[in-house]
Parts: structure tokens; sequence; C-alpha cells
């Protein structure tokens, strides 16, 4: 299976991407008031010095555009210095349009009137006139080297509900090809996104409107906005990657447009830390290109909007307002440095034979189905996809509506309620051809047609189901137990995974069944089957009766949990074991290739304290300056480490 690792086109003796959002400290969203290219000058050139070669800019939408027909020339002068200033540093830009949303604050431009966004064809036209104006200005300098419509829109156009619900998609595609032809009219050739933060229904199972398989064909990149809040340190960390891995859709470069934390909620050594995890951890699961919000804190405007109101978004900053560097302005640098080494222009993400299967529920809007039921599936495809980095599996994502590669040797299919009844069938078929494919049980979240829409289970894993209609089997206790019966993969006989139970009372619950010809591997606390095996063909199909990733999912700070040692049990009994593991849950792996045959591994801590993990591969590890590495691996608190790996040619 292809995994996407597709790069942005940068500037020659560009390495990587890397930039940061940027507002001037002399003004904040209003820095075009008070606009100063000598200090932009010296923020650009700190920036710079720290392997930043890139900003996001932002158009202040009713300072450039007081008037439905009319520009400022005084702030596009203040623009046109802003550019040169980039040039002189030897920097890019990639400027924003509809800044009407921007840090907890909504502007109008005063003569919106209340008008729609998206389908009122009076204002809509005078977005695509303003646009197209800018566009034929600037589109010739070389400081620019992309294009963004919006900054988080959906929030602009209905801030209560995030346009989830509340706004119309098929309104919205058509004004973003109105938009983007607007920066076409003007002779922007350079790359052209939304800007929207990529929150859509096909990404989280909230529709906002903002369909990505719709904007795809428009845009020449996806721009996820992450800032999440979990109750679970790995699935942070994990949080955005996964993201990524979802925007696998049409071969488009994932560029990390927006993520970041405020000084007011973290210390600088774990705001290090989450930056690190995040770079690192994204550029795995294919981003390639990071922009961090923002560039430097704005103490001296805390009695403005937004900042008075919401005074944590004054420090997202990279750097103080007194000009001194943050930890995380450090970790971007060693990130950017390290992206230097390796040559970043030349590297993307090997083929997998793992694949982990993201039910269509997510994102089409089948009728009469419950609203929980789309984010439901984000909530646990997330926390599987955490189980197989824990496991160290190079998982590739696989949504179920763009059909099963044809090379996948496992297939996970974790606590999925439903999926298209073809797919059944399917992964059938992929079984007898030698796959392995593992299912788990799942009633959902809610009492709508309570239980899994699997046709002709019992059939598919050799069982017979011993469930009683419109009733549930709960699990009440607070732990689950499997009791290996049998070798499998290199969980040995007599072996015990014990799993923590969280969910709603209709989620708690798992599927009785007695063995027709499938093997019992796994029985649980009362000797009840829990894990089986029918072998199909070449192939098997693998049934969990308990929902063990959805379990997960619903519990607080339970990662690393034992679902990751079932997962890695899985890739050894489908010949899929990762190329470098490590035995400690607390390190994961991953493996990136160089077009010219360079490979390198990477060793990503998952814990707080120091810890030595011991690496298990046919290969040879290297310092990245030469030197082989004979021995364990040492990490610090929440840290990375990158090796070449080279093939064992004794």
């Amino acid at each position: 299976m292809k995994r996407h690792a597709a790069h942005l086109p940068t500037p020659d003796g560009v390495d990587a991407l890397i930039g940061v959002n940027f507002w001037s400290r002399t003004g904040g969203p209003l820095m075009w008031r008070d606009y100063d290219g000598d200090v932009v000058a010296q923020e650009l050139e700190q920036l710079r010095a720290h392997g930043i070669t890139h900003t996001r800019s932002f158009l202040y939408w009713p300072d450039f555009h007081p008037e439905p027909d009319r520009l400022s020339e005084e702030m596009l002068a203040h623009l046109a210095d802003f550019l040169q200033r980039h040039v002189d540093a030897g920097m890019w830009t990639i400027p924003t349009f509809l800044v009407g949303h921007m840090s907890a604050q909504n502007w109008d431009p005063v003569w919106r009137d209340g008008r729609d966004v998206f389908s009122d064809v009076w204002f809509v036209g005078r977005q695509a006139w303003y646009i197209r104006e800018v566009v034929s200005r600037f589109a010739g300098s070389p400081a620019i080297d992309g294009w963004l419509l919006t900054n988080e829109v959906p929030i602009y156009a209905d801030w209560r509900s995030r346009g989830i619900d509340t706004i119309d998609a098929e309104a919205v595609t058509a004004w973003a090809q109105l938009l983007i032809d607007a920066v076409r009219a003007g002779g922007g050739t350079q790359p052209v996104s939304v800007g929207e933060g990529a929150w859509g229904v096909e990404i989280t199972g909230n529709d906002n409107g903002f369909r990505v398989r719709e904007l795809e064909p428009l845009i020449d990149f996806f721009g996820p906005h992450v800032y999440r809040m979990e109750d679970d340190p790995v699935r942070q960390h994990l949080g955005a990657a996964f993201i990524c891995e979802l925007l696998d859709l049409g071969g488009k470069p994932v560029v990390m447009e927006e993520f970041g934390v405020t000084s007011d909620y973290v210390d600088d050594e774990n705001a290090a830390h989450y930056y690190r995890q995040v770079l690192h951890s994204t550029l795995l699961a294919g981003a390639t290109a990071w922009i961090p919000w923002n560039n430097v804190d704005y103490d001296a405007f805390s009695d403005r909007e937004p900042y008075n109101h919401h005074p944590f978004e004054m420090h997202f900053g990279l750097i103080t307002d007194q000009g001194v560097p943050k930890a995380q302005l450090l970790e971007v640098r060693d990130f950017a440095a390290m992206l230097g080494e390796l040559d970043f222009a030349g590297l993307g993400r090997p083929d997998t034979r793992v694949g982990l299967l993201v039910s269509s529920f997510l994102e089409s809007p089948y009728a009469f189905t419950a609203r929980e039921d789309g984010p439901t599936v984000f909530q646990v495809a997330r926390q599987a996809y955490v189980a197989a980095r824990t496991a160290d599996l190079p998982v590739g994502v696989v949504r179920e509506l763009d059909g099963l590669p044809d090379d996948l040797d496992l297939i996970i299919v974790p606590s999925t309620k439903a999926l298209l009844a073809p797919t059944w069938a399917e992964l059938e078929r992929r079984a007898s051809a030698g796959a392995t494919v593992y299912a788990s049980y799942f009633n959902g979240v809610h009492a709508n047609q309570r239980g899994s829409w699997w046709p002709k289970l019992d059939d598919l894993f050799g069982v017979r189901k011993r469930l009683r209609y419109g009733l549930i089997e709960p699990v009440v206790d607070d732990t689950v137990t499997l009791e290996f019966q049998v070798d499998f993969g290199d969980i040995p006989s007599g072996a015990i995974l014990t799993f923590a139970v969280g969910g709603t009372v209709d989620g708690r619950s798992h599927l009785p069944v007695e063995p027709v010809d499938a093997e019992v591997v796994a029985t649980d606390r009362a000797g009840r089957p829990a894990l089986l095996r029918r072998r199909v063909g070449a192939g098997s199909m693998i049934l969990s009766t308990y929902p063990v990733e959805y379990f997960a999912s619903a519990v607080p700070r339970v990662n690393p949990e034992p679902t990751w040692e079932l997962y890695a049990a899985l890739a050894v009994e489908a010949g899929a074991s990762p190329e470098v593991r490590v035995s400690d849950p607390a390190v994961m792996t991953g493996v990136m290739e160089h077009r010219d045959g360079r490979r390198f591994v990477w060793f990503l801590s998952q814990t707080d304290q120091a810890t030595t993990c011991t690496p298990v591969t046919d290969g040879v590890l290297s310092e990245l300056g030469g030197g082989t590495v004979t021995g364990p691996v040492d990490l610090p608190p929440f840290g990375v480490v990158v090796y070449a790996l080279d093939a064992d040619d004794r």
C-alpha cells in the first residue's frame, strides 16, 4: 500500500517548508495600521536564524477592503514593503485573504451588512474581486510561495456551531471554486488552498460544509489546524498525526498549517515536548510542511480585542514579547536542521502491508443513522492508530469508500459497528487470498438499531452468535481479561492481557458466541470465547468478541494499553512484522526512505522519564554522522532519536 507524503514545491535551496504564522509584535491583527518595516525585518531575521524560511501572513480584511469596490492603498503599500522584507531576508510568505476570524474574534468588513458568506451572490462577488485585485498586484513577487483564501472561515460564518450542520456544502464548494478562480484570474500561479482547518466530516465525522473530498480537486494542498484537548498523553501526541493520515486524498500534500500551544496552558519544558512530538509524528504520518501558531507574544495589546477577553491568545508565540526565544522555537530549529541533514526533499514513506480500515460511516450521510456514529468512528479509529503505532506497525489508513488496496497482508477493522455489505464480502475474499483480517465486535454507543451491522457474521467468523433481540450482553467490570489458549503470533499460550473498559452503557458490551468451525484463540475470565480464528483459504478471519479499541478510546490516560500487543501478534501471524521494533510500548519507531536508497529510523519516547530501549531489526543502525549503533538506544523524556538504517549484508 502506498502511503502519501507528497511535497509542496519549495524554492531552490530550501529543503522543507518550515514556517510560522506571523503577526508583527507592533500590532498583532492590527499590525498593518501600525506597520513598521524595520521591526518586521528584525522579526524575520530572528526567525530565519532558527531555520524558519516561510511565514503565513494575514490581510486583515476590514483594513484591506474598507469599501465594497475599494482597496486601501495604504495597506497595499505596507504589504509591498512586507514582501520586500521577506525577499531581503531570504524568506517567503503565504498570504491569507479573508481574515474575518482570528484568535477567538470575528471581524466583519463594515459593509457586509449580515450577508451570507457563501451564498449571497453580491457578497461572494466582492470577495472574488478583492482577491483578484490583490493577486494581480503581487502575483509576481518572488516572496510569495502560495495563497490561502481564509482563516478558519467556518467559525467566521457561524461561530456558535463552528459550521457543524449549519453550512451548506454545495454553496461552500461553489464559493471555493469562484475564489480560487479569482486567484488564477489575477495571475496567481502559486499553490492555493482554503485555510478552513480541515475540520470537515471526512476527518472528524462532523459536517461543517467544508467537505475535503469535494474541495480536493480545487486545492493544491490540505492544511489541518490541530489544537486538540485530550485526556491521554499518547492520544494527544498522535492526534495531529492521525489527522494527517486521514488526509490521504488525491495525493495532495499535507501542510500542518496551524498547531501550537499557549504558554498560559503549559510550561516551557512541556511545550517543547509537545512541539517535538507533533513535528516528528506528523512527519512520519505524511505531513511535509509545518507552520506553527505563531511567531511572537502580544503582551502589549492586553487591552485590545481579542486579547482582552481571551488573554491566553497572547502567548502562543515561539518568541516572547521581549524577543526571547522560547523552548518550542528551539525545537523547530532542531527539526529544520535534522531535515536538512537528511535531505528532506528526497524523503518519503515506504509502502506498507498493514492497513487500518476506517468505516465510510465516518463521512457518508447514510439515511437513518445517528448523529454520534461519525464522531465515534473517528474516536475508535484514532485509538486503533495509537495501538498500531505503539506496536511499531507502519500502518496505512484505508478509507472504506476508496476500496481496499490489493497488497495488504494485515487488515485491522477496529470496534466497527457498520461497514457496507460489499466490504464484508471483500474482506472474506482478501482472507481467502492470504490476508489476515481482524475485526472487533461493537454495538455502537446508542440504542438506535443497537448491534453490529455485520451481514452473516456467523459464516464470516465460523461462530454461532448467542444474542437476544433488542438486548445487549453488558460488560459490568472495569477490565476485560483475555487468556490465550494457543500460541498466537508472539503471544504464548497461557499469556493474559487485561484491557481497561470505558464507554457508554450501550458501548460497554460484548458478543457471546459458540465456535462452529473457528478456533478459540483466547477466552475471557469466565471461560467464554474472546478471540477466535477461522481459517479461510490461505488466510484467516479473526474475531474479537470485545470492542477493545472502543473501550480504550473512552478511558483517560490509558495508553499504552495491551491492544498494541494484540496488534503486534496479528502482524506476526500475517507475516507483516515491522522492520524495526522495540519491546517497550513507551517507545515508537518509524521508518522513512530517501529516493537515493538511504533509509532512516525514528525512535519516539512517550514517557516523561529517561528511558532505554533495545531495537529488534535485521538491519544495522548507525549514527547520522557515522558510527554503528551496537547497544540500546537512550532517550530523554519524550525524546526523539534518528538513526540511519542499513541492510545487514553479513
